[in-house]
């Protein structure tokens, strides 16, 4: 026992803690693969494109994170559809990801000087290859700090997938409290263990934010 808490239960909370991870990842990679196209047509497309991915933006941000996870879990199960907790979540994780990193990427894109636009039209290279070989590699280095910042609000977020039963970190510390009646030794715990996870992440993106900043 350590301060009324057996390791099982200690056990029980670092397994939620590794779901946490779980989903965050897929909210970061779902974000990354959808984020991209999003902050394309916000920064280079159409009229048509960038009302509709402003349109998308505006909508995922103008709406809780809860609400989306909701809406995934039980909206879905309306259309005859059973999802998973896990599922549901990281649909959601994924859409929420995906809108604010679509904003922080457009400002990435537009940061690249509009000479390396021109630079690229005068070698006579197509809209794809200009964006893909002169201004992504560009664009990438901007957006790395602000990206890797990001993903630490991608974890701590994950925490609302308690409202559709997602077993995670803030999950299991209410099992276990509701076991243990600790609160104050269950949720130090869990709140030292999402430090442990974030903070990593959060010097990562202050070093790489330095690092450019000199270069």
């Amino acid at each position: 026992m350590l301060f009324g808490i057996s390791l099982d239960q200690i056990a029980f909370i670092f397994k939620g803690a590794g779901w946490t991870l779980v989903l965050a990842l897929m909210g970061f990679v779902g974000g990354l693969l959808a984020g991209l196209p999003i902050a394309l047509a916000l920064s280079r497309g159409g009229w048509l494109l960038r009302g509709v991915a402003g349109a998308y933006v505006k909508l995922i941000q103008g709406i809780p994170l809860p609400v989306i996870m909701f809406l995934c879990y039980f909206g879905i199960s309306i259309a005859g559809f059973e999802l998973p907790s896990l599922v549901a979540a990281g649909l959601a994780m994924t859409a929420y990801a995906s809108a604010y990193l679509g904003e922080i990427w457009k400002g990435c894109l537009q940061a690249v000087p509009r000479t390396q636009w021109e630079a690229a039209e005068c070698l006579a290279l197509r809209p794809l290859q200009r964006v893909v070989h002169v201004i992504l590699p560009q664009a990438v280095r901007i957006a790395i700090a602000p990206t890797v910042g990001f993903l630490v609000q991608i974890v701590k977020n994950s925490s609302y997938a308690v409202v559709i039963g997602f077993f995670d970190l803030t999950y299991s510390a209410r099992v276990v409290n509701n076991s243990t009646f600790k609160p104050f030794v269950v949720f130090t715990l869990a709140a030292l263990l999402y430090f442990a996870i974030c903070y990593p992440l959060s010097s990562l993106a202050y070093r790489l934010e330095k690092r450019l900043a000199r270069r």
